[in-house]
């Protein structure tokens, strides 16, 4: 077996970690990789051509990165947090919760594109919920905000897995009518999907203990932190 095609996944991590351009890193991995299994350049191009006539509309979910990588430039995070400290009321928990509850609902229906990491949670949800969380408790140190940022994708993660299972278009509800009928039991693809209503409500629930315990702690962990912050501050007060 000839293993020396592998080459361009050595080639395509070298240059993400150097962080060139990843379009001319993708093209150049794919020439390296042609080359080494003897495919002529003329032929590499005939293939790239063709995988970019035929998956161009992939293409489509490529258009969000520059539009929220401009958004972020101009200061997308910085105004969600400042609408989000204007809010009364407006807990890190009660958000996430909200979001949990409308990713899940949105889910259920099919548009599961209106939530997601990079189109709503790194540039809106996570600035949003650390915004809430500063305006009640202070300024944050970095692990607290690495730790909300986690749970508010944790959150997006649960609400899309656990919504999506009662759309009845899914392909695992699709899936799971399959399996049954090759196994002689005709199912209806609605009554599967009503199967996964208690699950996602049962997700729900859970989840929602799962942020409003993380808040409890965050909370305790920020107020020792500041305990022993004023408390080196008077050991040094007494020292001088």
């Amino acid at each position: 077996m000839n293993y020396w095609p592998l080459i361009g996944v050595a080639a395509l991590a070298l240059g993400f970690v150097l962080r060139l351009n990843p379009a001319l890193v993708v093209v150049v991995a794919g020439f390296i990789t042609g080359l080494a299994a003897k495919i002529s350049p003329l032929e590499v191009l005939e293939v790239l051509g063709k995988a970019y006539t035929e998956k161009r509309f992939l293409l489509l979910f490529l258009l969000t990165l520059p539009v929220i990588g401009l958004l972020e430039r101009h200061g997308l995070k910085e105004h969600a947090q400042r609408w989000v400290a204007r809010l009364r009321g407006a807990t890190m928990a009660r958000l996430l919760i909200a979001y949990l509850l409308m990713r899940q609902i949105a889910s259920a229906v099919g548009l599961t594109s209106l939530g997601g990491h990079p189109q709503t949670v790194r540039p809106l949800l996570a600035p949003m919920a650390e915004g809430a969380a500063q305006a009640g408790h202070g300024d944050l140190d970095e692990d607290t905000r690495q730790r909300i940022r986690a749970m508010a994708a944790g959150t997006d993660n649960v609400g899309l897995f656990f919504g999506e299972d009662i759309f009845i278009a899914f392909g695992a509800v699709l899936l799971i009518q399959s399996f049954f009928k090759e196994h002689g039991l005709n199912l209806d693809p609605l009554h599967i999907a009503m199967w996964g209503i208690p699950t996602a409500i049962c997700a729900f629930v859970i989840h929602c203990i799962r942020v409003l315990r993380f808040e409890r702690a965050m909370i305790r962990r920020l107020h020792s932190q500041r305990a022993a912050e004023v408390a080196a501050l008077a050991d040094q007060a007494r020292d001088a």
